[in-house]
């Protein structure tokens, strides 16, 4: 399985996407500051994910979401206000 993930920042909050095969390794790196992009806003905590049998779909959908268009606008606006909940 492949997955995009988003991560939200508990320091500056702040959420980052991603793609990985391996979902619980990628946020320890993450957490871990072995990712430089999101090392100086550490800790994450995983907001939302999605699951792909296909790496190939898992990296267009990861690629569709960072370019900013309507798809992640739509996502991002659900992912807020499902963590405003909290």
């Amino acid at each position: 399985m492949f997955y995009v993930y988003i991560l939200r920042s508990q320091k500056s909050q702040e959420l980052y996407i991603g793609y990985t095969s391996d979902l619980k390794k990628r946020i320890k790196e993450h957490n871990s500051g072995r990712s430089r992009y999101t090392s100086g806003h550490k800790p994450y905590v995983l907001a939302y994910y999605e699951a792909y049998s296909s790496q190939k779909d898992a990296k267009h959908r990861e690629e569709s979401l960072k370019l900013r268009g309507r798809a992640r606008v739509h996502l991002l606006k659900r992912v807020e206000d499902s963590l405003k909940l909290k």
